[in-house]
């Protein structure tokens, strides 16, 4: 028996968490954000601690009774979503043995090559075990090292003191799930990008031929647990440090990505949303598996019943904005006044930290072209909201080809760059479509949140729950004839661009 009317919801992205307080009819009640610290080092190096997740959270709880003081009695249910492909060495108690290498570190990207290269290659990768990968798991580890897959192969070759006291080897979500109620659980999006799982329709699980392929240990990998499943009630200490009752019910939870995707309210097959924040990606779900090698995308297996989930990432989206603000002295809204955009801006390509779609390689870099005497630090901003919109535009033309795909219409767009009006209509004017801005920053909240409702009977299901987040907007945005015109004459000049570019880094 469920006890309270209120789902605490925890989205944890790579900066900090915001956690919300969601009634019934899925309004957000309040809100609060706690930042954690992100560690970037030389060589690819980009940790955090666990703990700091857990202490963030705490800190947000502890601001959310405040100001809603009936909050302790009211809260049935609390669901975690977070940023995918970190790796959390545990002890059997869950204690971390060392800082989370997370979705950003990149120091095993020659361990990912190396696994997945060898004659004959296609495309980079060793064809036989292409081949096997493929078939099994629907994709491969990338070449960028930015999988768990080549960060395990990293810890037993680098750090294998800390691999042989590792009873478990988990992602972000993971551990905190286990931190709340001492058990230990895996999302499928978090398992199917270990690239040791399979993904084929009824053979959901672990995979003995692809944990051997890649020398994975099976036995450190958690239990594939669905989203909406409840783990257990929260531990007496996680009650106390979050202040909450201990029957609090603790769901097992998913990724940031079909977390957004839930939040968009874009729950039929084919329709696609992208999220804006510090990367970008274009998700959607589809109702069979999805593959481009070529293009470096592919369905994941989702916890909503093993559905088929395409996620299409970007490295740079916000991030390359906030760098472009920082070098031009961008003050506090660095993007609220730039100016009207000329025919002789520069072009800029984000690729700050390497691009993963529609062409996935950690060495790329980003560069200005056509930079003249008389650019100032505004048509430096005009031209970085613009390469992230074209950037993304370019990912889209790919992953707009696949059967199903919704390609007109109004686009669903959701992160908090998403809330930036000078972006939503540039990408508005690169895609020639109708934007609609989603909750912005707080679709993954709300998404992360549905996973609760048939759980407190607010729906028949999340999909169900999902779908009427679809009626809400908080903009919405046309694309203009003569800039569309003049931004699809700029994407052809940037693919010649990028051409040469790539060509130069490989």
């Amino acid at each position: 028996m469920i006890e309270g009317d209120l789902v605490i919801s925890a989205d944890f992205g790579t900066s900090g968490v915001k956690v919300g307080v969601v009634d019934s009819s899925l309004t957000i009640l309040a809100r609060v954000t706690a930042a954690y610290p992100l560690n970037l080092a030389p060589g690819g190096i980009a940790e955090q601690n666990p703990t700091d997740w857990w202490e963030a959270l705490a800190q947000a709880l502890h601001a959310l009774h405040q100001e809603l003081p009936e909050l302790k009695s009211r809260a049935a249910a609390l669901v975690f979503s977070s940023q995918l492909l970190g790796l959390v060495c545990c002890a059997e108690d869950g204690t971390p043995l060392r800082p989370c290498l997370t979705w950003l570190d990149k120091r095993a990207a020659p361990l990912g090559k190396k696994l997945v290269g060898g004659f004959p290659e296609i495309h980079g990768y060793n064809a036989p075990r292409l081949a096997r990968w493929l078939r099994i798991a629907n994709g491969a580890p990338a070449k960028n090292g930015m999988d768990p897959t080549a960060k395990m192969l990293w810890f037993m070759q680098q750090e294998p003191d800390i691999y042989a006291k590792t009873r478990w080897m988990v992602d972000v979500k993971d551990w905190l799930v286990h931190r709340a109620t001492g058990t230990m659980t895996t999302c499928p999006e978090s398992a199917n990008l270990t690239w040791v799982m399979d993904t084929r329709l009824g053979r959901e699980g672990w995979s003995e031929t692809l944990c051997a392929l890649t020398g994975i240990n099976q036995s450190k990998l958690a239990p594939i647990t669905q989203a909406d499943t409840v783990v257990g009630p929260l531990t007496p200490q996680a009650a106390t440090d979050l202040g909450l009752r201990a029957n609090v019910q603790v769901l097992a939870g998913t990724s940031d990505a079909m977390a957004s995707t839930l939040g968009s309210g874009e729950v039929a097959d084919g329709a696609l949303h992208v999220s804006v924040a510090t990367s970008a990606w274009i998700a959607g779900f589809f109702p069979n598996r999805r593959l481009s090698v070529a293009h470096s995308y592919a369905t994941v297996t989702s916890g909503l019943n093993f559905r088929p989930l395409l996620i299409a990432s970007q490295e740079n989206a916000g991030s390359a904005l906030d760098w472009v603000a920082a070098i031009t002295g961008g003050g506090e809204h660095p993007y609220a006044d730039i100016g009207t955009p000329q025919p002789d801006d520069p072009l800029f390509l984000p690729w700050l930290a390497g691009e993963r779609v529609p062409v996935d390689n950690d060495r790329l870099r980003g560069t200005f072209h056509g930079l003249s005497l008389h650019h100032d630090a505004a048509a430096l901003r005009r031209a970085a909201i613009e390469g992230v919109a074209l950037n993304l535009r370019w990912a889209m033309s790919k992953v707009a080809r696949e059967k199903g795909a919704q390609t007109s219409g109004t686009l669903s767009i959701t992160g908090g760059l998403a809330a930036n009006p000078a972006f939503a209509q540039t990408l508005s004017d690169a895609l020639g479509r109708n934007v609609r801005v989603c909750a912005a920053r707080h679709a993954g909240m709300l998404g992360t949140a549905t996973l609760a409702a048939p759980l407190m009977g607010w729906a028949d299901s999340v999909t169900g729950a999902a779908a009427r987040l679809k009626s809400r907007s908080s903009a919405t945005y046309t694309p203009d004839p003569e800039r569309s015109d003049a931004l699809t004459h700029r994407a052809h000049s940037l693919d010649k661009i990028r051409r040469h570019t790539i060509r130069s880094y490989t």
